[in-house]
């Protein structure tokens, strides 16, 4: 499995950081998010929620719109 990952990166160096990248994201977003919800109701400021939703947010725009967009300049 390394390997192959080592593999992929030499020859795609670009969009495997991309993909490795959106991986961590994910599986952050998905602890942070369980951790918050385990914390109970928001109080007060609710910034740990707005940072969630932001990053979220982000990632949605960056693999909708900027990477297609990119794909379409690179032609």
């Amino acid at each position: 499995m390394i390997a192959g990952l080592t593999d992929r990166f030499r020859s795609h160096p670009v969009a495997t950081t991309l993909e490795l990248g959106s991986v961590i994201t994910c599986v952050f977003l998905f602890i942070g998010t369980f951790v918050l919800l385990a914390s109970g109701l928001p109080r007060g400021v609710g910034t740990p929620w707005l940072v969630i939703v932001t990053v979220g947010a982000a990632f949605v725009v960056f693999w909708t719109a900027l990477v297609p967009l990119y794909e379409r300049a690179a032609e």
